[in-house]
């Protein structure tokens, strides 16, 4: 790992075992356990996937639909285990991944605050002092003292947005969350990713979006079938990219 690595994979390969009797259920699979019977292939994720991003570097990822994206940012997150390789990683790591998770619906959303917040890996002094930054970002007023319950998706995804971003991480992991709220807090959740990539956080950066990815990036990593067809400059692999689709 090179001293300004943030992240550094190395032949990274996540595999599945896919189950050809297709049991439907534990008297079937143990029938053919009994047997002998059980047939299985695997599946591979992610195979011999090599790279790095450097401190302050914007690293988008590309690929179609299954390539292995989104299970690229669980291993770099720690969420899963890679088959094979590692991953090595600096400094403190904001996921967001499924935002909201963690989330107890029926605690206000002052407490998911610190609860949601906590499962982040921020302190509670990180918390305490960025609690009114939070609740001013989301826009949720008076809904803040009221249960999880009682929200809206959007409110949920407003709440969920302000705590992974409002306090600043050294390296951010992003799978398509610009989309949340209405257009008005998308543009104000799109500009404070870009304050977060402009301010030095180093991002690993998932999106669909080719010219989200051509704005925010400067590197891209494009998967094909779990492995890395093509790394280097953004604009030359966006364009091949567009291109092949």
């Amino acid at each position: 790992m090179s001293e300004q690595a943030m992240i550094s994979a190395a032949h990274l390969g996540v595999s599945y075992r896919i189950d050809l009797n297709r049991n439907t259920n534990l008297k079937e699979f143990v029938i053919h356990a009994l047997k002998r019977q059980n047939q299985y292939r695997t599946f591979w994720a992610l195979r011999d996937v090599s790279f790095e991003v450097m401190r302050g570097e914007v690293l988008g990822v590309i690929g179609r639909n299954g390539a292995g994206k989104s299970t690229l940012l669980k291993v770099i997150a720690g969420i899963i285990r890679p088959t094979e390789g590692s991953v090595k990683r600096r400094g403190s790591i904001v996921p967001m991944l499924e935002l909201g998770a963690g989330f107890d619906m029926d605690l206000t959303g002052r407490e998911n605050i610190y609860l949601n917040g906590a499962i982040l890996g921020y302190s509670k002094a990180q918390l305490d002092r960025q609690r009114d930054a939070i609740i001013d970002f989301s826009e949720l007023g008076d809904f803040i003292g009221m249960p999880l319950k009682t929200y809206s998706s959007g409110m949920l995804s407003r709440l969920a947005f302000s705590i992974a971003s409002v306090i600043e991480p050294e390296v951010l992991i992003v799978d398509e969350i610009l989309a949340v709220g209405d257009e008005s807090f998308q543009r104000k959740s799109r500009q404070r990713m870009m304050e977060l990539m402009s301010g030095g956080t180093t991002v690993l950066f998932v999106s669909h979006n080719i010219q989200q990815i051509r704005e925010m990036c400067g590197r891209v990593l494009w998967l094909e079938h779990g492995q890395v067809k093509r790394c280097g400059e953004a604009g030359p692999i966006c364009d091949e990219y567009e291109q092949s689709l």
